[in-house]
């Protein structure tokens, strides 16, 4: 596929980054405002697993819609729609009196992504498969230590590795995940989540993947948020192994 990028204004934009060149396109009489993305490398194949799950997404949930793709042996581009709205963090930071409407919607809109069959399913994003992951960035030095969580402030990647694997085994409860469900990668307009974005992680896996990383955003602002996102999200008991196993995960990427 191809797109006419003619005619668009170009704004580099580094919300929710992980990596790779993103830019917003925007001003061209009759075209939408779409976003472009751009990787070489490992960035590349995280461009290829986005394309092939915003298309399966697509016909189950909000996703941005895809115009274009192109892929070369080292490097890709990636067209999409821009979803309308703002990022949740953007929202729950500009208007603190609507942040239980808004963590309310939040948890709706997980729940509607966890109820995806996971039989339906073709991607797989288990704790075992990103653990796997996550060693292969440890031994190659790709894991930034500096941006860990105040928890593990001073922490080396193979103290935070020895302490995640302390509260192993774990009996999952697999479900279609995000993969990175955090307040930058869901979008809100007039108090409705109106989309996800940056899906290349979804795939099956164990809810509290998700459920840790929104838990985390949300603590940011206000502990009564978290508490208010997992009651609304159906959770009557929280279980912190696992909370805490997915957040010390999540420190590898």
């Amino acid at each position: 596929m191809s797109v006419d990028l003619a005619g668009y204004r170009w704004m580099r934009d580094r919300v929710g980054q992980s990596g790779g060149s993103v830019f917003r396109l925007h001003g061209k009489p009759n075209g939408p405002d779409a976003f472009l993305k751009h990787g070489e490398g490992a960035l590349a194949d995280d461009l290829s697993d986005e394309m092939v799950r915003l298309r399966w997404l697509a016909g189950y949930i909000s996703v941005p819609a895809l115009i274009s793709f192109t892929r070369t042996s080292d490097a890709a581009w990636l067209v999409t729609t821009a979803l309308p709205g703002k990022t949740a963090y953007q929202v729950l930071e500009a208007d603190p009196t609507a942040r239980l409407a808004i963590v309310d919607a939040l948890a709706a809109f997980l729940r509607r992504l966890h109820a995806i069959p996971v039989c339906a399913c073709p991607f797989t994003s288990d704790h075992v498969y990103s653990l796997a992951r996550a060693r292969e960035r440890l031994e190659t030095g790709l894991v930034d230590v500096d941006d860990f969580d105040d928890e593990r402030k001073g922490w080396t990647a193979e103290q935070v590795w020895k302490e995640m694997h302390r509260l192993l085994p774990l009996t999952p409860d697999a479900v279609v995940t995000h993969g990175d469900f955090s307040l930058d990668n869901l979008l809100v307009f007039e108090g409705e989540v109106t989309g996800c974005i940056d899906v290349g992680k979804a795939g099956v896996a164990d809810r509290y993947q998700d459920l840790a990383i929104i838990w985390n955003c949300l603590g940011e602002f206000d502990s009564s948020l978290q508490e208010r996102f997992l009651q609304q999200y159906g959770v009557t008991e929280v279980d912190w192994r696992r909370l805490q196993f997915h957040l010390m995960l999540d420190e590898f990427f």
